[in-house]
């Protein structure tokens, strides 16, 4: 198990689609009861449940652990901290994406006036 420190001492995540909460353990130097108090802290982490309630993690799920991993023991963000920081970015790509939007659709715009003008 790898103590908290730098990311890049993790090792690199296997390309296969699901991961078991050891894999992910392993994979992000965390042990297995840190990462189900996380589910419970971090809406983003939304491990797949299937029999018996075993949880098993896709790719998406082992970075957003890291990036909490990392705000957290590297970073000495608290958890409400980490978890509004998360957040935060995710609203600012949301904001990014809506500003590309509009852009194009006022360019699209401005086009149908130039046309209607003629």
């Amino acid at each position: 198990m790898l103590e908290p420190g730098n990311n890049s001492e993790l090792p690199p995540i296997p390309g296969k689609r699901y991961f078991t909460i050891g894999e992910v353990s392993d994979l992000c130097g965390v042990k297995p009861h840190v990462l189900r108090y996380w589910e419970q802290e971090f809406p983003q982490l939304k491990p797949v449940k299937r029999r018996g309630n075993r949880r098993y993690y896709q790719r998406q799920d082992v970075l957003i652990i890291r990036q909490i991993r990392s705000l957290l023991y590297e970073e000495g963000f608290t958890i409400g901290g980490a978890r509004q920081r998360l957040t935060g970015e995710e609203a600012r790509e949301d904001s990014n994406q809506s500003q590309q939007i509009i852009r194009q659709v006022r360019a699209e715009l401005e086009e149908v006036l130039k046309i209607l003008r003629r």
